[in-house]
């Protein structure tokens, strides 16, 4: 008896070692599961799932096609004819200078998006959002401002709707021809103008201009390396009591001779910092009171458009931000990145309270494109730079005593 107990008591005592066991080992395995589930959200947070935050407008786009629809359906919900274009303007994709230009046709009394086409074929995307917006048409009754060299297909494809085209011979030409058109539509030619380059190295630079143009009724005309073309020449002419001139870039884009030519058509201004991400914070901050362009932005309470240098293009897209809701300037995130100088500028800006924050003011971000353009990583620290904090620093706790 005392055997078959002794016996009974070492089974009992290897069954309770085996359960351990299979637990201990279960045990393992759900810790390096729930480890590779915390490592794959890492993975994710800083990939490609981005999404708004409380001071960030994310619009996670992954192409210029599908950024310029993504703003227009921000800008322009076409559910009353009070949010509907009046007209949208068509440009090339692969042509950043002739689309930089339209973004003049952006603004009052047009009030339409830039959408793109490709190769002189409609994406379907494009036409999807033309059919949505369903643009009112302007005083003429034109509804598609149709820009570049393009054949007759595309036209067919447009006639549904009232289309009028703009072409040119060059970069420069076509920004005359638009600078012609915005003054036919709005009644007269804005006394200031933005010089830019049409040469590809400053691209940076002159895509900087496009948020202005479509604010307010200044347009950009083209200088190149060499010199001020014709087309630019004659459109300043117009002009007959002289043009405010400002020229974007520095003298390595912008040279000083070229800057000496431009002196017999206006008084000359240039804003400029010593590379592109500078440039567009001298930019942002840059004001002339006698004339009153330029954004001025010196004390909280804006809005503001960031993009990375890797996907500049989605800026042109994204220009009505500063058109319509925060009016916003452009911001250059290099390569995705927030500089020492953004940085700098956004602390400078950031809104403070004394005793209650719902008065603001109140700064926001619009953040364009996909989670490998700009990490959610950088838009949280955008984030957290853009939001309204007590004066004295300590935190939100007790509302700074409110």
């Amino acid at each position: 008896m005392r055997k078959i107990i002794i016996l009974l008591l070492l089974l009992v005592a290897m069954t309770l070692a085996a359960c351990s066991s299979n637990e201990e080992e279960n045990q393992a395995t759900d810790q390096k599961e729930s480890t590779e589930n915390k490592e794959q959200g890492n993975d994710i947070k800083e990939g490609t799932d981005v999404y708004s935050t409380k001071n960030i407008t994310r619009l996670d786009t992954a192409n210029l096609i599908d950024t310029a629809v993504q703003v227009s359906r921000t800008i322009w919900p076409a559910t009353h004819n009070e949010n509907k274009p009046g007209a949208i303007i068509l440009a090339p994709s692969e042509n950043w200078q002739i689309a930089l230009a339209s973004a003049n046709l952006i603004h009052h009394p047009n009030n339409g998006p830039i959408l793109f086409y490709e190769n002189d074929e409609l994406p379907q995307q494009t036409i999807e959002e033309i059919n949505r917006l369903a643009p009112l048409g302007i005083d003429d009754g034109t509804q598609i401002f149709l820009v570049g060299n393009t054949d007759a297909n595309m036209e067919d494809q447009l006639k549904d709707y009232k289309v009028e085209k703009i072409s040119g011979t060059d970069a420069a030409d076509f920004a005359r021809e638009i600078d012609k058109k915005y003054a036919e539509v709005s009644g007269e030619y804005p006394k200031g103008v933005i010089i830019v380059s049409s040469e590809e190295d400053a691209k940076l630079y002159s895509i900087l201009a496009g948020n202005w143009i479509s604010h307010m009724p200044e347009p950009i005309l083209y200088v190149t390396k060499d010199e001020v073309p014709q087309s630019t020449k004659s459109a300043l002419e117009l002009r007959e009591e002289g043009s405010s001139i400002y020229i974007l870039g520095p003298e390595s884009i912008i040279s000083k001779d070229i800057e000496k030519q431009l002196q017999e058509f206006g008084d000359i201004t240039r804003i400029a910092g010593n590379d592109p991400i500078t440039t567009s914070i001298e930019f942002a901050k840059f004001k002339d009171e006698k004339t009153g362009f330029g954004w001025g932005l010196t004390e909280p309470g804006h809005g503001f458009s960031f993009v990375s240098t890797d996907n500049a293009e989605y800026a042109i897209a994204a220009a009505p931000f500063a058109h319509l809701g925060k009016h916003a300037p452009l911001i250059w995130l290099e390569n995705g990145k927030i500089l020492g100088d953004v940085h700098d500028l956004l602390g400078q800006l950031q809104p403070t309270f004394k005793d209650d924050p719902t008065t603001g003011p109140y700064n926001h971000g619009y953040l364009i494109g996909s989670g490998d353009s700009v990490s959610m990583k950088e838009q949280g620290a955008l984030d957290i730079m853009l939001e309204i904090i007590p004066e004295t620093g300590n935190g939100h706790g007790g509302h700074g005593g409110h």
